[in-house]
């Protein structure tokens, strides 16, 4: 009997609940779509290097086109902080010797290792990051030809060093 006094009220529940009353207005709404412009300096090359604790960049070279705008993002994929394992990007005019650089960069640290006497000698650089850090810079490259670069924090430009190309 319980059955059947549920099935009623389940009936009759479904058909009150399905008995609309009235005819139900549709309203359209409409979207406007704002058109935008988005403009890409296809003139401009993103270059993304990475260094690590085991004092190493992932890239040994880099290429660009002469006068184009670079700009250079260094990420430190380590997890050591910026005293103990620093990274930057230095790259050095042609015919600057990377070595003498890299004494007088060893012995700047108040600059975070860029020597402020050799700036003439430097095409652009990064700022010095730690480990999960990320650090950008932008200029213009310069003429064509082979560049070092190099990370100047004290001991890693034996390891951390590559050729930026401009063609």
């Amino acid at each position: 009997m319980r059955l059947i006094c549920h099935m009623l009220i389940l009936f009759f529940a479904f058909t009150f609940v399905s008995c609309g009353g009235g005819e139900k207005k549709k309203e359209k709404i409409k979207i406007q779509a704002k058109e935008t412009k988005t403009t890409i300096d296809t003139n401009v090359a993103k270059l993304v290097i990475s260094g690590n604790d085991m004092m190493k960049f992932d890239k040994n070279e880099l290429r660009v086109k002469a006068g184009q705008k670079v700009k250079l993002t260094l990420r430190h994929t380590g997890k050591i902080e910026v005293n103990v394992m620093g990274h930057n990007v230095v790259i050095l005019n042609t015919g600057v010797d990377v070595n003498a650089f890299a004494a007088k960069a060893a012995v700047s640290k108040a600059s975070d290792y860029i020597p402020q006497d050799a700036l003439n000698e430097i095409v652009a650089y990064t700022g010095l990051i730690g480990g999960g850090q990320i650090t950008s810079v932008e200029f213009d490259a310069p003429s064509t030809g082979t560049y070092d670069f190099i990370c100047s924090f004290p001991g890693h430009v034996a390891l951390m060093k590559g050729k930026f190309i401009v063609e």
